[in-house]
């Protein structure tokens, strides 16, 4: 009888068309002319999960009374799919996501984003790393048992989001409304990455985090700078002096009380980290790129990543950005900006004294408005002595060869939260990714290699927390 591993490698070449089939849909979340696509995305994937032997369906179409939460026009749907065949062995909550963030800039693209194309055994396209191709690895695990007739060990239940990259709260309230539905014994989320080549991690820790938009106006309108220049206020040079006083020259945080409530790590962990294969050197010149680091010089950089609170500006759409010259004085400036939070950091008292403290910097004549803009989640860290997670440590480094890596990340996961909050799950997360994957950038990417390893070692996961029953 065929293995799960032997079907693995036997369909390889199949598997690696249907992520591209997934790929060619481009669901982009955060853009209303992709609404179709990502309706489109989320049928591809409860077609492919009937297909494979799955009960799915789209949370708008489901059985619990909930459906009203998801009606269109209000969210992105989601993805529910179970098999529960394993009666008396533990159930898995499975999660992933099927949105993927926007292209530009397009013209930094080698190839098509949405026309995936393999370069020295690598896919290159957009959601390849973020998250199609790690949720497809759970999915063809699953499918490698029961398509071999081999009975899975573990019941699996998957949630899979189309709102993750733009911090929508549709996946929230579902958890919210079908906590008996999600019941699970572990959480596995595959939104992460590997330390390093070969190095598996599972990542115990993810910072919080709070976005946010400050909006200066002046003027009525938009004004001549020769006629009002001198005597009418600029709201870029106001938004300039607000965020000038967000931050001082050693890159700490000025808005009082921001660190009132920050841990710092344990020393064990501090220890852990420290014996990582870590290069500053090669951190700057191959993924940072610029003539030094930033951020807390006193804290080492896995830390100031990881475990220390940041605030940084992402944009500040406004006034004049053509070609040329348009000598004008804008009537209004504003700048996106976000904080990323560590443990026992509330978001909520974050945003609040954030806005006070921009509210404060207001400088003459101009009005200053201050809105929440999309995320509000707390910082997460996670037991690494569940059952759980002693599974995946050891099926991870079976797979890949080297002992698996703890870790944190510095980015955010709002489904861990509730994972971990609503449905008290033990949660590992994990994933295929590495440094230079380029999520979020052009030409984003996931090793082929991994792709396939990763099938087998959430195929190895699951025999080894399914085992736990039998102790």
């Amino acid at each position: 009888m065929t293995s799960p591993h032997e079907y693995v490698r036997a369909h390889s070449a199949g598997f690696e068309e249907e992520l591209n089939e997934l790929l060619r849909i481009p669901s982009v979340s955060t853009l209303p002319a992709h609404r179709a696509d990502m309706l489109r995305a989320a049928r591809w994937l409860v077609d492919h999960l009937r297909h494979i032997g799955m009960e799915a369906e789209l949370a708008e179409e489901g059985k619990t009374g909930a459906a009203r939460e998801f009606s269109p026009g209000e969210g992105h749907p989601l993805v529910y799919a179970e098999w529960l065949g394993a009666p008396g062995r533990p159930t898995i909550l499975g999660y992933g996501h099927y949105d993927v963030q926007p292209v530009d800039p397009l013209a930094e693209w080698i190839s098509p984003p949405f026309e995936p194309t393999v370069r020295d055994g690598n896919l290159y396209a957009r959601g390849a790393a973020d998250d199609k191709g790690q949720i497809l690895t759970l999915i063809k695990a699953v499918q490698a048992y029961l398509a071999t007739k081999r009975p899975l060990p573990v019941n699996v239940k998957l949630l899979i989001e189309g709102e993750e990259e733009t911090g929508g709260t549709t996946v929230e309230r579902y958890v919210r409304a079908n906590r008996a539905r999600l019941g699970a014994d572990a959480a596995l989320v595959l939104d992460s990455g590997m330390f390093a080549p070969e190095i598996p991690a599972i990542t115990l820790g993810l910072r919080g985090i709070v976005t946010a938009e400050i909006e200066v106006s002046g003027a009525a309108r938009d004004l001549h700078s020769g006629r009002y220049g001198g005597a009418a206020p600029n709201p870029f040079l106001a938004l300039a002096q607000i965020l000038t006083g967000l931050r001082d020259a050693r890159d700490r945080v000025l808005i009082p009380g921001f660190y009132e409530r920050v841990v710092p790590p344990d020393p064990e962990e501090r220890s852990a980290w420290s014996r990582l294969e870590f290069d500053e050197g090669e951190f700057l010149r191959d993924e940072v790129g610029s003539p030094a680091l930033g951020g807390e010089l006193e804290f080492p950089v896995l830390e100031r990543i990881w475990a220390r609170p940041t605030l940084e500006v992402h944009g500040m759409p406004g006034g004049f950005t053509g070609e040329g010259t348009k000598t004008v004085i804008p009537a209004r400036a504003a700048a996106k900006v976000s904080m990323r939070l560590v443990p026992r950091q509330d978001p909520d008292e974050i945003y609040k004294l954030f806005e006070a403290h921009v509210k404060r910097l207001q400088p003459r004549g101009t009005r200053v408005a201050v809105r929440r803009s999309g995320y509000l989640t707390p910082a997460v860290v996670m037991d690494p002595r569940s059952p759980a997670m002693t599974a995946a440590r050891a099926a991870f480094t079976e797979t890949f060869g080297h002992e698996t890596v703890l870790i944190r990340a510095g980015g955010s996961i709002p489904v861990v939260t509730h994972f971990t909050g609503l449905l008290g799950l033990p949660t590992v997360v994990t994933g295929w990714t590495l440094s230079d994957s380029n999520l979020h950038s052009p030409n984003e990417k996931l090793h082929l290699g991994h792709f396939h390893r990763g099938i087998d070692a959430v195929i190895r996961f699951f025999g080894r927390f399914g085992a736990t029953a039998d102790s």
